[in-house]
C-alpha cells in the first residue's frame, strides 16, 4: 500500500494534458508515454493480457484466485489531465503531518492552500498531502486513480489467499475532453460491471451525474462604417451580448449547487462582423435538461425574428446522459462499493457528479460503471492537493470490491 504515493508522484511528473484542438487518439503525446510505461508496469508485476491498441488505452487482468462463477469486474481511470491549466513540469512535493496553516505554493506568485479560503484542508491536519508547485495542476484527476488501481492490483497478486474473480483494467485516454469513452471496446473488455476511480474526497460514492450538451452560437453581424452605421450596422459582438442577457443570471456555475443545472460560457471570440460562443449546458434532471436546450434554441429565434432571419444560428449537440437509469437496474453493485469502504474504514458519501465520467457513458454502452473516491481535492488548478491516507484507502476499497464481487453469483443479479 505504501507505493501508492510513489507511484503517483512518479506519474504526475509526466505531462499527458489533452488537447481538445488535436483529433488524434490520444490527442497528447504524454499520453502515449504514460501508456507505454504503465504497460511495462503491469507486466512486471504480473497481470495478464496487458494490451495497447494504438488509441491510448490500455487494458489488462488479474487473474483469479477463485472460480466461483462470479461476475468480471473492472477497474478504470483516466491518463489525460485537463488542459484548463498547466500540466507541464509538475513538481509534486510532499507536506508532512500537516499542521493547519497555510502551505505557500509559490512564493514569487502569490499562490497558497489557504484554509480561510479551502477549509476543506483542515480534515486533513495531521496527514500527509502531497500538492504542486504553484505553476501547475497537480494531476490527481486522474494519476491519483491509476495509482491506486495499480497498487491494488499489485497487492492482489502478491496475495494470492485473498479470494477474487477475473479482474479487468483499463486506462483510458482524453477523458478530460470528453472523448475517453469514444474508442472503449466494451466488448473486449469483458467486464459485467466496473468502477471508475475518478471521484475526488475520500468517501465519494457517485452514480448519478449530469446530462450534458454542448452549444455553439454563431453570429453574423453587418460591418458598416460608424459614421454612417444607423440603421445598417449589426455589431454580432452585441447580439452575443445580448444573448447572453436572455440567459437566467441565477443559472450560471457560480451560482448553483447539488442537483442545479447551469448554462456555462466557455468561450467568446469576434468582432463587429462576426462572433462565435460556446456554452456547455448541464443538468441532472432530464427534462429540465431538454428544457435548457430549448430555450436556447428560442432565444436564438427570437434574436433572429429582430435582426433577420440567419444572423444567428445555434448547433447544440448532446455530450454524455445521466448514468443513474442505467445503475439502478444495477444497485447491487452500489452497494459493494459502499461494503467496500465501510470494511476499510470510510464513510461513504453518496452524491451526484456535478459533471461526467468516463462511467457515465460507458454505462448507456453496456457497462454499468459508478464512480467512486481518488482522493484528490481542488482538481484543475494550482490548488489542487491529494492526501496519501485517501489514496491508501482508495487502493483498500479497491481490493475489498474484488473480495465481495468473489462472494456473488454472476447468473443472480
Amino acid at each position: 500500500m505504501e507505493k501508492v504515493a510513489e507511484r503517483f508522484i512518479r506519474y504526475a511528473r509526466i505531462n499527458t494534458a489533452s488537447n481538445p484542438k488535436n483529433n488524434n487518439f490520444p490527442s497528447s503525446p504524454g499520453q502515449n508515454i504514460l501508456v507505454l510505461q504503465l504497460a511495462e508496469e503491469l507486466k512486471g508485476i504480473g497481470l495478464t493480457e496487458v494490451e495497447t491498441d494504438g488509441n491510448g488505452y490500455l487494458t489488462a487482468t488479474v487473474p483469479a484466485t477463485v472460480q466461483t462463477g462470479c461476475p468480471v469486474v473492472g477497474f478504470i481511470a483516466h491518463l489525460d489531465t485537463s488542459p484548463d491549466f498547466s500540466g507541464e513540469n509538475v513538481r509534486p512535493a510532499i507536506i508532512g503531518k500537516y499542521s493547519g496553516g497555510i502551505i505557500t505554493l509559490d512564493a514569487e506568485n502569490d499562490v497558497s492552500l489557504n484554509p480561510a479560503e479551502f477549509p476543506e484542508l483542515l480534515d486533513y491536519i495531521g496527514q500527509d498531502l502531497i500538492v504542486a508547485g504553484g505553476k501547475t495542476l497537480l494531476g490527481a484527476d486522474d494519476k491519483a486513480g491509476i495509482a491506486e488501481i495499480v497498487t491494488a492490483a499489485e497487492f492482489l497478486i502478491n496475495h494470492p489467499e485473498i479470494p477474487h474473480g477475473k479482474i479487468r483494467i483499463c486506462f483510458t485516454p482524453d477523458e478530460e475532453i470528453g472523448r475517453g469513452a469514444d474508442r472503449f471496446d466494451v466488448e473486449k473488455f469483458g467486464a459485467d460491471f466496473a468502477y471508475t476511480l475518478d471521484g475526488g474526497e475520500i468517501g465519494e460514492l457517485e452514480f448519478e451525474n449530469f446530462n450534458a450538451a454542448s452549444a455553439k452560437i454563431s453570429i453574423k453581424g453587418k460591418s458598416v462604417h460608424p459614421g454612417a452605421a444607423k440603421n445598417k450596422m449589426i455589431n454580432a459582438l452585441l447580439v452575443a451580448h445580448k444573448f447572453i442577457g436572455m440567459l437566467p443570471p441565477g443559472q450560471r456555475p457560480e451560482h448553483t449547487e447539488k442537483y442545479e443545472g447551469f448554462f456555462h460560457l466557455v468561450s467568446l471570440e469576434g468582432n463587429v462582423e462576426k462572433a462565435e460562443m460556446e456554452f456547455i449546458v448541464r443538468d441532472h434532471d432530464h427534462e429540465k435538461f431538454e428544457n435548457k436546450k430549448k430555450q436556447l434554441a428560442e432565444i436564438t429565434r427570437l434574436i433572429n425574428a429582430e435582426y433577420g432571419r440567419g444572423v444567428i444560428s445555434a448547433e447544440i449537440t448532446d455530450q454524455y446522459y445521466n448514468m443513474l437509469e442505467k445503475i439502478l437496474p444495477a444497485m447491487f453493485i452500489v452497494e459493494i462499493a459502499r461494503n467496500a469502504m465501510v470494511e476499510a474504514g470510510v464513510t461513504p458519501k453518496v452524491r451526484a457528479i456535478r459533471g461526467g465520467t468516463d462511467g457515465a457513458r460507458l454505462s448507456y454502452m453496456g457497462l454499468p460503471c459508478p464512480n467512486i473516491f481518488a482522493g484528490g481535492l481542488n482538481f484543475h488548478g494550482p490548488y489542487e492537493f491529494v492526501p496519501i491516507n485517501s489514496m491508501v484507502k482508495a487502493t483498500e476499497v479497491i481490493v475489498n470490491i474484488c473480495r465481495l464481487v468473489s462472494k456473488q453469483n454472476k447468473n443472480a443479479n
